[in-house]
């Protein structure tokens, strides 16, 4: 009787013991099953962390400011304008100049230049002194498609503006109306009428103007874009147009720009006092012929020739073309690429031409 206790209490055992390891056995699985689940979630959300890191710097990239390159949060359809700004000494500094996406400046009358700023991505609240209108300013505002905000013309200029040539607002019907044109009295005419920019739109409207438009832009390199800028050096640039009318720009990498000075003066805004910095300067030799008493000029903005470009400190060698009207700078035959940000162009007489004109260490 004892024995047979015994053995059932050794089967009884064996038993509890089984089922003990079986209980482990389906615990240590189970807490394998667990880990890898975890493992697994943890990798699925890596995963999905790095594809919407990649999705949202794409969707940083999907817009660009067509006339600075610079990444946009939407989409942008409005419409350029293109502003004339005095150049004279009595009207500097100005005011705006910093904010324009591109400026020409192109000689006006003797050896005094003049200014047309395009304002696409950025439509500061005022912008001047404004000045009256030329055939090459006009054509260049239209090569971009832009509203043309000028003040004053001569009078077969301004027959042709009124008959359409361009759309276009001339503060000679709004001088002073405090809504879209303002006269300084700090300043003394023709040296102080400002436009006040923001309100371009509204008034360009109620005129039946096209506001909205989509805008052709300059060749720009990615804003991820790292590789350096081939050229000679060129930190200190000088534009002569005269023994005393100069130009110059000046690198400066903390400011990741050149820094631009008139006539030995330093470029500020009036308001701000901040200076004018380009990511690019562009310089083409044209034809300029003068074609009456007053030194008024006709300036070849078509036919192409030489040029130089500026960026990151070095001087390339280029050619300007018309291409659909705008004047671009090319490099063998393919548009050159731009840094994302501001330019600056200079047109300056084939005679004396580049070599002459311009000089830079």
């Amino acid at each position: 009787m004892k024995k047979m206790i015994w053995l059932w209490a050794l089967v009884l055992t064996v038993v509890l013991v089984a089922c003990s390891d079986g209980e482990e056995s389906e615990k240590d699985q189970s807490t394998e099953d667990e880990s890898a689940t975890e493992e697994q979630e943890t990798e699925e959300t890596n995963e999905n962390e790095e594809t919407s890191d990649e999705s949202e710097e794409t969707s940083e990239l999907e817009f660009t400011y067509p006339l600075t390159g610079e990444e946009a949060d939407e989409e942008i359809n409005r419409r350029a304008l293109a502003v004339m700004v005095n150049n004279h000494p009595s009207a500097r500094p100005q005011t705006g100049l910093t904010d324009a996406d591109v400026v020409y400046e192109f000689l006006a009358e003797g050896w005094i230049t003049r200014l047309v700023a395009l304002y696409h991505s950025e439509i500061p609240e005022q912008v001047g002194p404004v000045r009256s209108a030329r055939s090459y300013y006009i054509e260049t505002a239209k090569a971009h498609d832009a509203l043309y905000v000028y003040h004053g013309a001569a009078n077969f200029i301004e027959e042709d503006l009124r008959n359409g040539w361009v759309d276009n607002l001339n503060g000679a019907y709004h001088d002073d109306d405090k809504h879209l044109f303002r006269r300084s009295s700090d300043r003394r005419a023709p040296h102080n009428s400002y436009v006040f920019l923001n309100n371009a739109y509204e008034v360009a409207s109620n005129k039946g103007i096209e506001t909205e438009m989509d805008h052709e832009g300059f060749n720009f390199k990615s804003v991820n874009n790292e590789e350096p800028v081939e050229g000679e050096t060129a930190e200190s640039v000088s534009v002569s147009y005269s023994s005393n009318r100069s130009v110059s720009y000046q690198y400066d990498e903390s400011e990741g720009g050149y820094i631009r000075s008139s006539d030995g003066q330093q470029n500020s805004d009036l308001v701000t006092g901040d200076p004018i910095v380009l990511e690019n300067v562009l310089i083409y030799e044209t034809g300029h012929e003068v074609i009456d008493d007053v030194g008024r000029r006709d300036i070849d903005i078509q036919s192409g020739g030489q040029g130089y470009a500026l960026q990151e400190g070095k001087l390339k060698e280029i050619q300007w073309e018309t291409v659909n009207d705008v004047m671009t700078p090319m490099v063998d035959g393919e548009p050159l690429e731009l840094l994302p940000g501001q330019t600056w162009v200079n047109i300056v007489p084939e005679s004396p031409g580049l070599t002459e004109s311009v000089t830079y260490e």
